[in-house]
């Protein structure tokens, strides 16, 4: 299928008809049949028509990026130039929302359409009403060969087009090569679940290149796991591995994507103990869901939308709480566990459930808890554990170890899927790997393992730097930070206005920034930074700029547990007196009363360890870590406790700003 509704050579275009034109755009389109939209058409042919009556070269109209959902008015192809149109027909004023969707289009080529990836691309905004404008022709500081986004009218497009035109060197683009060329995007966790739960393929938006596992091989092999336990009435447990922003979360709402069919609604439903992630995706899939269904014409309201959304993606405690009320097998055959290292140990469990469930001898994990529930099915059940490495940031998370000994403990019946990278020791799988000898069924896939991260696609490596950075590995996070610096800047400084500033040059269109920090980083309220302070991570990840509550204003700031399993395109990560380097290991304080206390717990000090590295792995597209320089005069902030942590990261090589 044609990624565009009408492609032709731009001589031809011109001795087209612009009935021809038109009724080949209406023929391939799955827009509502609206006189205003017919009549933008028309206006655009008319436009384009006397615009390039001299040029030479390929016309694209509304061509599609699947990861956002939209499609561009118009790609043009002429010599050595992507030409990216966006037409507001009839309109006078450049609003900067607009000014940032064609910001964004432009963008969404140069990283991920593969033919894009080295020419000149031109995006330009044109408002055919406004008066005679148009603004200069500039390329950004990235140097990327991505433009500053253009301003014109229609009777200045031609002007603008020839200005590009001198502006640019370069071989002409083979059009034909263009036109065949991969789109291969890396969305975010909330893109990749609108595109999924609106009828895309996670193939259609995620990466398909050699150095990465194919997500859609991992999902496959986790379905066949289902189909198999299926048709032969077993219960199975599969645990997909991989490193931070390896794409397990999309491998999740795949599978409850590909599941959630008209005949068997609710079968399988995706569980997340992480409060944020699952309030954020269904915010984003109900208005997602509200505005495609009002584009088609149809109405609905956006509590019907979100009562949908909400069957299929809940918390984990709705789930077990359901399954404590009521002693029957559960509706879904097939449960979805994200991030379920984080599931309770027996102490965490048994003390929650006599605090607040009035059950004084609960005395079970959350995970043994968990597997008993799909357990009272008699005939099959499956569930998937998506499981992070180093992940565990709070008290009583058991680790993926209390799955498998669980497991082992009392289901002998169950079979088990494990990756072959379960071993590794980021996975705290423990002794209870052990134990599997022992078990009836248990196979080894390396198809469930994710190696590579997904999230920052500019470095692949970034969570393999965080991890040397965090284990004092300090000739191989240089190494790692010589290959990344390049194509995924890091930079250190002491001052944060100078990494807001940062942030602010380096974010282009809607590209999402903020600032992350510990949950323990009591002491950066001097520089209005305030973690007690509340913030909506709703508004934080989804409003715009003009809303004082997103992360672009960079006033709320987001901890550990509100970021984990989410991503910004750009990151601030402050770093407070909380985790201190120091030559023999790093040193873990919590700010009590007035003071900094030592941590002794091991547990804990891991849970700050690992605070770090979900902050440390949340940005796409780079970041700027901020030391601050303490004060003297403030007990609770001297230089002391920042200045080494401040040059361990320098000596590793991070650039200073």
């Amino acid at each position: 299928m044609n990624p565009y509704f009408y492609s032709n050579t731009i001589s031809n275009f011109i001795t087209s008809s612009t009935n021809e034109i038109f009724g080949a755009i209406t023929r391939n389109s799955d827009f509502p049949d609206e006189v205003t939209q017919k009549g933008a058409w028309t206006e655009e042919i008319r436009i384009l028509k006397e615009v390039l009556e001299d040029e030479e070269g390929k016309i694209f109209f509304e061509y599609s990026i699947p990861r956002m959902g939209r499609r561009i008015d118009v790609v043009l192809i002429i010599k050595n130039v992507i030409f990216v149109v966006e037409f507001k027909v009839g309109e006078k004023d450049f609003y900067q929302s607009a000014v940032d969707q064609v910001w964004d289009y432009g963008l969404d080529l140069k990283n991920f359409h593969e033919t894009s990836h080295e020419h000149l691309i031109a995006p330009v905004l044109v408002c055919t009403d406004s008066r005679a404008f148009y603004s200069f022709v500039s390329q950004m500081p990235h140097n990327d060969n991505l433009l500053f986004p253009i301003k014109t009218n229609s009777q200045n497009l031609s002007e603008v087009i020839e200005r590009v035109l001198d502006f640019s060197d370069g071989e002409n683009i083979d059009l034909d090569n263009w036109a065949g060329g991969r789109y291969a995007p890396t969305p975010t966790i909330i893109e990749a679940a609108m595109s999924l739960y609106s009828g895309h393929g996670v193939e259609e938006i995620a990466r398909t290149d050699a150095s990465a596992i194919n997500l859609s091989t991992t999902t496959d092999a986790v379905l066949d796991i289902i189909v198999q336990a299926k048709a032969k009435n077993q219960k199975a447990i599969c645990f997909v591995t991989g490193v931070p922003g390896a794409g397990k979360t999309l491998v999740g709402l795949n599978i409850g994507a590909k599941n959630y069919k008209d005949n068997e609604k609710a079968s399988t439903v995706f569980l997340s103990g992480n409060g944020p992630l699952v309030s954020i995706l269904r915010e984003a899939l109900t208005r997602d869901k509200v505005k495609r269904e009002r584009e088609k014409g149809n109405k609905i309201r956006k509590g019907e939308a979100f009562s949908e959304v909400k069957s299929m993606i809940q918390p984990v405690h709705t789930f077990r709480d359901e399954c404590l009320r009521d002693s029957s097998p559960p509706f879904e055959h097939v449960t979805i566990f994200d991030e379920a290292q984080r599931a309770w140990n027996i102490a965490q469990t048994s003390n929650f459930m006599k605090r607040k469930k009035n059950k004084p001898d609960f005395n079970i994990s959350e995970p043994e808890f968990l597997i008993s529930c799909l357990d009272r099915h008699q005939d099959w059940a499956v569930i998937v554990c998506l499981v992070g490495g180093g992940q565990e940031i709070n008290t009583g998370e058991a680790g993926i170890s209390e799955w498998i000994e669980s497991v082992n403990r009392k289901f002998p019946e169950w079979h088990v899927y494990v990756s072959d990278r379960l071993t590794d020791s980021e996975y705290a799988a423990g002794h209870a790997l052990q134990l599997l000898e022992q078990h009836k069924t248990v196979v080894f896939n390396k198809d469930l393992h994710l190696a590579v991260s997904m999230r920052s696609f500019r470095a692949e490596n970034v969570s393999l730097f965080v991890k040397n950075l965090l284990d004092m590995n300090i000739e191989e996070a240089r190494n790692n930070y010589q290959e990344l610096k390049d194509k995924y800047p890091i930079v250190l400084t002491r001052d944060v206005k100078k990494a807001k500033q940062w942030l602010k040059e380096k974010a282009r269109g809607t590209e999402r920034y903020g600032i992350v920090v510990s949950s323990q980083a009591i002491r950066l309220k001097p520089y209005a930074i305030d973690v007690k302070s509340p913030m909506d991570p709703i508004h934080w990840f989804l409003d715009d700029k003009e809303d004082i509550r997103s992360s672009y204003y960079l006033e709320d700031v987001a901890t550990e547990f509100q970021v984990q399993g989410l991503e910004l395109d750009w990151a601030c990560v402050t770093w407070d007196g909380d985790f201190r380097y120091a030559p023999e290991g790093w040193k873990s304080f919590s700010f009590v009363g007035s003071k900094w206390h030592n941590i002794h717990k091991e547990e804990r000090k891991l849970y700050l360890k690992n605070a770090y590295r979900v902050l440390l792995t949340r940005a796409r597209q780079g970041m700027v870590i901020v030391v601050p320089e303490g004060d003297e005069e403030d007990a609770t902030r001297k230089k002391e406790y920042y200045d080494e942590t401040f040059e361990y990261l320098k000596g590793i090589g991070i650039g200073i700003i």
